[in-house]
């Protein structure tokens, strides 16, 4: 079985590339673990995890709290604040399987929408909570 980290990312990935609408805003299924070093913009990249123990009552339980991020040159923050939106949707509440657990939930937390220092790269950071328990 796979620590829950690694499958809940696995499953993460598998959801955002099936959804239609945030590969629609991509222009494509542009989600990546490491972007190709010629990535085509707008693209969403995995990002930081946390990895907590939430176990109460003698279970097993994990908390996640994890970053997806979302890169725009479009040309102003519309296209960032439209592909965070789709990352919201997609996961919020997503009834995921992660291999070998359960997901409790998985909730949005906040997104950050900032213009980078280059003056022309906007960058959403998309940041979200998950629980999970292992299957028995």
């Amino acid at each position: 079985m796979p620590a829950a980290n690694v499958a809940l990312r696995a499953a993460i990935h598998h959801a955002l590339v099936a959804d239609g609408a945030l590969v629609a805003a991509l222009g494509g299924p542009h989600i990546y673990d490491e972007p190709p070093r010629e990535a085509a913009f707008p693209y969403v990249t995995l990002g930081e995890a946390r990895l907590l123990d939430a176990s109460s009552d003698g279970g097993v339980t994990q908390e996640h709290l994890l970053t997806l991020h979302a890169w725009s040159r479009e040309g102003g923050h519309r296209e960032a604040h439209v592909v965070a939106g789709a990352l919201l949707r997609a996961l919020d509440d997503a009834p995921l399987s992660p291999a070998g657990h359960r997901l409790v939930n998985l909730r949005f937390t906040v997104a950050d929408i900032r213009r980078e220092s280059d003056g022309r790269t906007y960058h959403a950071l998309v940041r979200f909570r998950a629980l999970t328990e292992p299957l028995t």
